[in-house]
């Protein structure tokens, strides 16, 4: 069964990479980038999709939990586009939980 990509409403181009999907370039192209930075040793490792439950049963999917070699870890989102959905569970997300989510946008890494 082939892969089926279904058009992005922001026109997202998804990716498929090493039996792993990707919504977008953006976020494959971060991936890539953290691979990198845990080859140089500055990352230790790193999560994908991590979810965060929220009141209500509803949840927020943090794209990448990334745990730096320093001992800090980086709550991080790779957007394309910020929707008023997103800022208001972001809200929620650092209200509830002793984080920050980090925006990483395109121009950025």
């Amino acid at each position: 069964m082939g892969t089926r990509f279904v058009k992005h409403k922001f026109k997202a181009t998804p990716v498929d990479d090493n039996g792993q999907h990707f919504p977008s370039k953006l976020e494959w192209a971060y991936y890539k980038k953290l691979q990198l930075l845990v080859k140089a040793g500055h990352v230790l490792f790193f999560l994908r999709q991590v979810p965060l439950h929220l009141p209500g049963g509803s949840k927020y999917v943090c794209d990448f939990v990334e745990f730096l070699a320093d001992g800090n870890v980086r709550f991080v989102d790779v957007k394309g586009v910020e929707t008023s959905e997103f800022i208001v569970k972001k809200k929620i997300v650092e209200a509830i939980y002793p984080i920050t989510i980090e925006i990483v946008k395109r121009n950025d890494f």
